[in-house]
Formats: C-alpha cells, structure tokens, sequence
C-alpha cells in the first residue's frame, strides 16, 4: 500500500493539474457502494488534501471538490439500491461478502435517518448505507437532504486536517512551532485517547475519567499560553494567509450561530421542549451542562483577562480566553449529541459525539479565522464545555443510566433548533449581503 500511494502522491506532485481531479475521484469512490469498501480512501484524501494545502489549491477548494465527489457517490449509490432492489444481493462482490449488506440493512432499519448521518463517519458503513437507503425506497428529498448535511460535514472532517498539514509545512512558521504544536497535540491524542478507551471499556468511572482530563487540559492551557506563544502565532498566521472575501462571508455566517444571544435562545429552546416533552432528568443535564458552561466561561474569562489577537482594526474590548463562542457551541451540540447516544452502542455513541463536534469546531474555528480569538482560547473553551458536559453527565447518572429519549422528542427538538439557528444564519447572511451590495 505505500508504494501505491507514494506512486499516486508522487505523480500528482509531478502534474499538480490534476491534484482538483484527484480530489473529487477519490471522495466519490470512497462514498459509492462497494469501492469504497475496497479502496482504502481516508488515507490517499489525507495525502492529496496536504498535497492541495502546499499551494496547489486554496482550502474552500479542497472542500468544495470533497464535497461534489462525496454527494455523486451518494446518488449514485442511493440509484443503484433503488434500481435493482433486492437484487443488489447478486452483485459482484457482495455475493462473496454479504456480511456487507448485512450489517449495513440492519443498522439502517434500527436507526433510519440517524444512520446515515452518523454511519458517514463508520468507515465500512459509509458507502453501503445510501445504497440500502435506495433498496427500503427512501423518499428521495429526504435522502438527499441528509445526504447534503452529512457529506458537508464528512468533507470537512475528512479533508481539513490534510490541507491544513501541507499548508503548514509551506508556510515559513515561527522557530519552535513545531515543538509546541506536537506537544498540544500529544496532550489532545492523551486526552481523547484515554476518554474513548475508558468508554470503550465501559468503565464506571469513564465520564469522570473524561471530566477530569478535560478540565486539567483547560487549566494547562491557562497556565501554559505564554509557552504556546509560538503555537499561537503559527496557526494565526496559516489562518490569515488564506484569508478572502467570498471565505469570510461564510465564516460570519457560521461564527453568527455561535453568538451569545443566538446560543442561549437554543439552549433555552432545548430546555423548553425537554420539560414539555417531561424529559426531566435530560433536561436536568441540558440546563446544568449548557448553564454551567456559561457562567464557568464569564468567570474564567474576566479573572484571566487575556487579551485579545490585534488582527482587528477596531479590537474588541473584551477579553479573549476561554472563547465564549467555543464553549457555548461545544456545549450545546455534545448535549444533543449526548442525548441522542443514549441506550446506543459505545461506538454510535462515539460517532454521534464526533457529529456533534463538527458544527461545535466550525463555530470555534471561525474566531481563529475572523482573527478575535487565538487557538488556545478556542482550546481552553472546548476542553471547559466537555469537562462540564462529562461532570453533569456523571452526576446524572448518579443512581441509574440517562435513558434514550422517544423518537417523537427528537421530531419535536431537531426541527425546532434547526429552525432557530438557520433563522439566525438566514439574518446574518442578509445582512452580509447587504453590506457588500453597499460596498460595490
């Protein structure tokens, strides 16, 4: 496999033309049915995505092309189930491996549409599932809607990471970036390391494990920034480079969902339909993990005083560590994804925190970008909304397990913040429009 693929990467440097065509063939072969169980795909996107990130193509790019490759896959799986049925099972290949088909069927006709957002990021489930959504004769609008959302976040968690590497072995970093940048991310792969062996396992004391961890990361990171300076400046500096209009009109729509006031009418939201539903005790672990948050960030952030990044012309009075806009959307998308684990196997529960993370580090990701918050501060908020999640978790479950929620809760809270957080996003992009009509 590494002659294979220092072959590939090693052709695509010689022609870096092609590198956009690379891009798109092999999300779309590691999405569609079958191939994408055969080829192994993550690997050559990690390696042509940090190819794309050394100068070849910008990073809205990157995604884009991730993006139209991992949908075509989609449909054309999905078309593939709906043309031949239960006659898929006589395919080449899935005769000699119906454990395939098997695993797949049965994991989407337990979970529906959760399958297919959270199966996306499950290696092997990730190419079969849409093609079983296409046999059951999924309602095609619904299947493409989920389609879009999952493959939008896919592309992200797939893609980023790689282009991100390349860009940053380019850029001309401060002496020492690297020696800081291993050291945070020894303590991150510790971290999560520890957190999914412990629930893994099974442990009884895994969320406290996960509590503490979190916590004494978040307090490493107050007390060793001035040390990551270097860290700090380095990825400033990667994220500024690519700085441009047509991004950054995307970016204020993402960092709006993050806004204090956007973030606490979802998380009011999120109480309400929990106590009218009489979920109390998951209402009970939402008010604790999303209020405890916020009033820990408050207090955090006016005893430290850190100062914010001077990227913005007029720098906000504020303080910057622990990020606000970080916290709050850890905080609010790891209670749904909590929630939404419940009475699951270990690795669903996993996936559906990973589905969670994204929107959370989009939002976080988007401070760094926009230049009002440094990595650290999104760090230290991060790792302050997964401490207290993982606290209020544990005390929940004091005497018994938090139990799964009915799927008619989940038909009333799903379209009830979707709705909310894409109101504000809708406003948000008006008024970015707007601004530029002015502008021209």
């Amino acid at each position: 496999m590494g002659e294979w693929l220092n072959g590939i990467t090693g052709w695509l440097t010689a022609n870096p033309s092609w590198v956009a065509v690379a891009i798109f063939i092999v999300a779309f072969i590691e999405c569609v049915a079958i191939a994408g169980i055969v080829v192994p795909g993550t690997v050559l996107m990690f390696a042509i995505a940090a190819l794309a990130g050394s100068g070849i193509l910008g990073l809205s790019d990157v995604l884009l092309l991730g993006f139209a490759g991992g949908i075509l896959g989609d449909l054309v799986s999905y078309a593939v189930g709906r043309r031949f049925h239960q006659n898929i099972r006589r395919l080449p290949g899935l005769r000699s491996h119906p454990e395939w088909m098997t695993g797949a069927e049965a994991y989407f006709q337990r979970y529906g549409i959760a399958s297919l957002l959270v199966g996306r990021f499950i290696g092997p489930l990730r190419p079969m599932l849409p093609m079983i959504a296409g046999m059951c004769d999924m309602p095609f609008p619904r299947f493409l809607a989920v389609s879009i959302i999952a493959t939008i976040g896919w592309s992200i968690a797939y893609l980023l990471p790689g282009w991100a590497a390349g860009a940053a072995i380019r850029l001309p970093l401060p002496e020492g970036f690297w020696g800081e940048a291993a050291v945070v991310g020894g303590v991150l792969a510790v971290v999560f390391g520890l957190s999914i062996q412990s629930s893994m396992r099974k442990q009884r004391y895994a969320t406290r494990l996960i509590s503490g961890l979190c916590l004494v990361t978040m307090v490493a990171l107050f007390i060793g920034w001035p040390w990551l300076d270097k860290f700090d400046q380095g990825l400033m500096t990667l994220v500024q480079e690519h700085r441009s209009e047509a991004a950054q009109n995307i970016v204020l729509l993402v960092t709006s969902i993050g806004d204090f006031h956007t973030q606490l009418l979802a998380a009011a939201l999120v109480v309400l339909v929990l106590l009218v539903a009489r979920q109390w005790r998951h209402a009970a672990f939402a008010v604790v993990t999303m209020l405890g948050t916020a009033c820990a960030n408050g207090a955090l952030k006016a005893f430290f005083a850190r100062a914010r990044p001077e990227v913005l012309v007029d720098p906000l009075t504020t303080y910057s560590m622990p990020s606000g806009h970080s916290s709050a959307a850890f905080a609010l998308f790891m209670t749904l994804a909590v929630l939404a684990g419940r009475s699951q196997p270990v690795r669903l529960r996993l996936a559906w925190l990973v589905l969670g993370g994204i929107p959370a580090l989009a939002i976080a990701l988007s401070r760094v970008y926009l230049g009002v918050h440094w990595p650290t501060d999104i760090l230290a908020g991060m790792m302050l909304a997964l401490g207290i999640c993982a606290a209020s978790l544990t005390i929940i479950q004091h005497r018994e397990p938090l139990p799964a929620m009915s799927a008619r809760v989940w038909w009333l809270l799903v379209p009830a913040v979707t709705a909310l957080l894409g109101g504000f996003a809708v406003n948000a992009l008006s008024h970015a429009v707007l601004r530029y009509q002015y502008l021209m």
